[in-house]
C-alpha cells in the first residue's frame, strides 16, 4: 500500500525530533523540521530536508503554538504532520486544526483524543467502566485548599500529576501535608510550560509497583495490531 503523504512536518525537537526525521528517509518521504530561537542548528534541524524557524525560545511561543506551526506547515509545502510525543501531541485541539487545514495527522482522531488524552477525563472514564484506579482527585476545582483537603482523603505518600501530561513532566511526590504547595506549584509551572496546560490531579502513590501497558497501533485503513509489556517500577516513574 502507498502512503498518502509525501512531505511531513516533524512538530517536535530534539531527539524525537531526530527518529521522525530517521524514520521519513527510511520511508522515502521528505521531512520539515520545526525549531525555536533556542534551538538554531539543533540535529534534527540538519538532519531533516528543511527546516523552519517557529518561534521564540519559550515552548509556549514555538513548539505549543498550533497557530505558529500551521504556518510553517503551509509554508513548507507539507502535507503532513507528526507531532511525536510530549508537547501537543495530545492536543485534540491541535490534531483538529491540522485536518481542518487538509492535513493529514499522523495520529489518533481527535474524539479519542479527548477521551483519553486528559489523565482526569481517562480516571472517570475507567471508573465508570467498572474498572479500579488508584485512589485521588481529578475534580476541576484547582484551589490549593481543595487539593490539600482531597490529599488528606487520599493520604500521604501521594503523586501530584498534569492532567495533561506524559513523560513524567508535571509530577511531584509528596511524602507530608508541609510539601504538597510546593509541589502543587512547581508542578503546574512545569505541566504549563510542557503542556500548555497547567491542571493537575492526585492520585495515591504505590511502591512499590507494577507498570502494565497496552500498546494500539492502527491505521485509517482498519488494520491493526496490539502488544504488551510489564516491568516493575515505582509508581512515580509510572506512565500513562
Amino acid at each position: 500500500m502507498s502512503l498518502s503523504f509525501r512531505r511531513v512536518l516533524v512538530a517536535n525537537r530534539g531527539e524525537i525530533a531526530v527518529r521522525l526525521v530517521r524514520a521519513c528517509r527510511e520511508a522515502g518521504v521528505q521531512s520539515v523540521a520545526i525549531y525555536s530561537a533556542a534551538d538554531v542548528g539543533a540535529p534534527h534541524t540538519r538532519l531533516a530536508d528543511d527546516a523552519y524557524e517557529v518561534g521564540a525560545a519559550p515552548a509556549s511561543e514555538s513548539y505549543l503554538s498550533i497557530e505558529r506551526i500551521l504556518d510553517v506547515a503551509r509554508r513548507a509545502g507539507a502535507d503532513t504532520v507528526h507531532p511525536g510525543y510530549g508537547f501537543l501531541s495530545e492536543n485534540a485541539d491541535f490534531a483538529e486544526a491540522c485536518l481542518a487545514s487538509g492535513l493529514v495527522w499522523i495520529g489518533p482522531p481527535p474524539a479519542a483524543m479527548r477521551l483519553v488524552g486528559d489523565k482526569s477525563a481517562a480516571r472517570g472514564i475507567a471508573a465508570a467502566s467498572g474498572v479500579p484506579v488508584v485512589p485521588g482527585y481529578d475534580g476541576a476545582d484547582q484551589d490549593a485548599a481543595t487539593f490539600a483537603r482531597h490529599a488528606e482523603t487520599v493520604g500521604y505518600p501521594l503523586l501530584v500529576k498534569a492532567a495533561a501530561g506524559g513523560g513524567g513532566r508535571g509530577m511531584r511526590v509528596v511524602e507530608s501535608p508541609d510539601a504538597l504547595s510546593d509541589a502543587l506549584g512547581s508542578a503546574r509551572d512545569e505541566a504549563a510550560a510542557s503542556f500548555g496546560n497547567g491542571a493537575l490531579l492526585l492520585e495515591k502513590l504505590i511502591a512499590p509497583a507494577r507498570h502494565v501497558e497496552v500498546q494500539i497501533l492502527a491505521d485509517a485503513h482498519g488494520q491493526s495490531s496490539t502488544s504488551a509489556s510489564a516491568t516493575v517500577a515505582s509508581s512515580a516513574g509510572t506512565r500513562r
